[in-house]
């Protein structure tokens, strides 16, 4: 598991649902778009604390609800069983999963 702090995280409480926004932090302030697919990687919703893997891992322990976007990000997610590989789709070639947990 690497160690850099490379991957944002951003935390937000809905009531009993906690979702998790997770993404490579070169990512940040890209507009995604391949066909009808749109994905705004805006800094208001992305952008919170730098954290390791370890640290995504954790966070989307608790998250009822994630959305990631980026190799790094999306890779920890599948590497620690919390999306699938064949989930994932890709926006002009950046990985994108979304998890909701039941």
């Amino acid at each position: 598991m690497r160690n850099q702090r490379d991957i944002y995280i951003k935390r937000y409480d809905l009531g009993p649902d906690v979702l998790v926004a997770v993404c490579d932090v070169e990512l940040i302030g890209r507009h995604l778009e391949e066909g009808e697919l749109l994905l705004q990687v805006s800094e208001s919703f992305y952008k919170g604390e730098a954290v390791t893997e370890r640290e995504v891992v954790a966070s989307l322990n608790q998250a009822t609800i994630a959305n990631l976007v980026g190799e790094r990000a999306v890779k920890c997610a599948i590497e620690n069983s919390f999306i699938a590989a064949e989930n994932v789709i890709f926006i002009e070639g950046v990985p994108h999963a979304q998890m909701v947990r039941l």
